[in-house]
């Protein structure tokens, strides 16, 4: 009885502290002073540092960390079930046990605050770069849609293609040339600098699959991990996305523009041809909106081997609509929200703002 007590007190005072943490830290958020000091002087630090650590593995440690905790959840959990059933005093067993859910539930989403929240409250990549997203006319939407078209056509030719004419470039190629990626982009920004760690193949990628994720970048141990089973047009991009987040940048849609930008000026073929598919998809969905017509045209003008990609994105991503996909949307929805992205994962359609601001200035 007196354990069950002592441990019952123990949470408690936990979530107490965890209380003081979120009391202080959702107001001092809109503080951009005091986060870009936090940001700038110890949090990147750290995670760049946490990064190289766990570099000289290219295992990802991300993903043995997550496996891990959720082994041992479910063997948490199942050995609780196992003693309220075999023991007396069930009420104070399960209270300790929500307890105990709840203080690991709020210090994980705590620890993502502090090690990634306070990025959204820092300077942007439009703060540090001067480049600020903007609207676009019609016809400056429709010329960049069909410039980015057309040099999507011109590079599709330049990358291997397997039996069904869609885009075959090894992947152990376009992750060995993730370090280049950046060459040229951070002569543009130098706000931006080269990647310092490698990104890494998720070995579970079916389950990110599932849970609609083509990579994340996880804050605890520094690491940019990738989807390495959907297909592989779309994964120098992606990469590139990751390495922005690797250097602080929190916003999906400034990390969209910067991979897009990065890959498309990069001196790889894959690379560059990744990003022109990735702009163009952008680029292609809000034509589509302000002038079907327009899109129409330029979609008639891809060549077969882009439109081969294309469906094989569609029917790739398409086998995994269902409960998990929406509920993961939900929970990622839910936290962008929690940060002040008011949009949540709407956020992703501005990018288009960023590509017509550089292409035809603020």
């Amino acid at each position: 009885m007196k354990a069950f007590v002592r441990d019952c007190r123990a949470l408690l005072l936990w979530l107490a502290g965890l209380a003081v943490f979120f009391a202080v830290y959702f107001p001092l958020r809109g503080c951009k002073t005091a986060m870009n000091w936090l940001c700038s002087r110890v949090i990147l630090p750290l995670e760049q540092w946490l990064g190289q650590l766990c570099g000289v593995t290219s295992v990802s440690v991300a993903e043995v960390l997550i496996l891990s905790g959720l082994c041992a959840a479910l063997f948490y959990l199942v050995w609780q079930v196992r003693c309220l059933i075999a023991r007396p005093r069930r009420r104070l067993r399960v209270c300790r046990v929500l307890l105990t859910v709840l203080c690991a539930l709020l210090s994980v989403y705590a620890g993502f605050c502090l090690m990634w929240g306070v990025f959204y409250g820092a300077d942007s990549f439009q703060d540090k770069s001067g480049l600020t997203a903007r609207g676009g006319t019609a016809e400056e939407l429709t010329t960049l849609t069909r410039q980015y078209a057309e040099e999507l056509s011109a590079l599709s030719d330049q990358v291997a293609r397997d039996e069904n004419g869609c885009f075959a470039v090894s992947r152990r190629d376009i992750f060995a040339f993730a370090p280049h990626a950046y060459d040229v982009l951070v002569q543009e920004f130098d706000c931006l600098t080269l990647p310092r760690t490698a990104p890494k193949a998720f070995v579970s990628s079916r389950a990110m699959s599932a849970l609609d994720f083509t990579g994340f970048y996880f804050p605890f141990t520094g690491e940019a991990n990738l989807n390495d089973e959907c297909p592989a047009a779309y994964l120098p991009m992606t990469i590139c996305h990751e390495l922005a987040h690797q250097q602080g940048i929190a916003s999906e849609q400034e990390c969209n523009f910067v991979g897009i930008m990065a890959a498309a000026l990069s001196a790889d073929p894959a690379y560059r041809y990744s990003g022109y598919l990735l702009g163009y998809v952008h680029l292609s969905n809000a034509l589509y909106r302000a002038d079907a017509e327009a899109w129409q045209i330029i979609r008639d003008s891809l060549p077969d081997t882009v439109r081969a990609d294309l469906r094989q994105n569609s029917a790739y991503w398409a086998q995994f609509s269902g409960p998990v996909r929406t509920v993961s949307n939900k929970v990622y929805d839910g936290f962008l929200k929690s940060n002040g992205v008011s949009s949540g994962i709407q956020s992703y359609g501005t990018v288009v703002d960023l590509l017509l601001a550089y292409h035809y200035g603020a």
